[in-house]
């Protein structure tokens, strides 16, 4: 099994490098510590497993994998995070990853790689108890009707992404302030409470009239 690892902790990937090597079997071809890495190592490698970690400087994980999966969607990515947040969960889903799973449940990391290999998708027994209350199939919503306009749909998926208000500000080129802005006249629009539950409300959705933004975010050291 050939995996590739990429954490924006380098100490973590080296040693995750070296217990996943101790394992017969596995040999971990690159280390990458962004979601450009993991981006640019994906097509260079071509690995059995991709093993990412979510937040990352910069292009997050949920993110890379997004774009890696538009390209090649028999893909096997495995998010290794401490996060068991709810939209994360829900957008690791909704693209296709493998798996997702805590670094807390460490000893869990290998047999997770073996079961996605072998064509199984894998969740860490806190976050599976949370898939059947955040997934179902979604729903036809018109956001016009709620007065959501085309760039705000984009903000919407901004924020399902994962995105702080400054990566949104910068890949949307727009203000922080006017990102702010938007995002309290979405939730309030929609009545909802915060960017968590705007990310759920997302992805539990499909977008009407305008249809989904499908948009390709790129840095622009790019």
């Amino acid at each position: 099994m050939r995996v590739t690892v990429v954490d924006d902790d380098t100490l973590v990937a080296v040693s995750l490098k070296t217990i996943l090597e101790a394992e017969e079997g596995i040999t971990v071809d690159g280390i990458g510590v962004s979601g450009k890495d993991a981006i640019q190592l994906y097509e260079e490698k071509k690995p059995d497993i991709l093993l990412m970690d979510i937040r990352m400087d910069g292009i997050s994980g949920l993110e890379a994998a997004d774009r890696i999966l538009d390209t090649d969607p028999n893909a096997k990515i495995l998010f290794l995070t401490t996060f068991s947040d709810d939209a994360y969960i829900v957008k690791a889903l909704a693209i296709g990853a493998k798996g997702y799973i805590l670094k807390q449940d460490f000893e869990g990391i290998v047999p997770a790689l073996k079961a996605v290999l072998g064509g199984q998708s894998v969740f860490g027994s806190d976050i599976a108890g949370k898939i059947p209350t955040l997934m179902h199939t979604p729903e036809q919503f018109d956001y016009a009707e709620y007065g959501i306009g085309k760039k705000e749909l984009e903000i919407i998926e901004a924020v399902a992404l994962g995105l702080s208000n400054k990566e949104i500000a910068d890949k949307l080129f727009l203000s922080e302030g006017t990102v702010r802005n938007y995002v309290s006249v979405i939730l309030e629009k929609l009545s909802l409470r915060d960017r968590t539950q705007l990310a759920i409300f997302y992805y539990r959705h499909e977008t009407m009239p305008y249809g989904r933004p499908n948009l390709t975010f790129h840095n622009k050291n790019d």
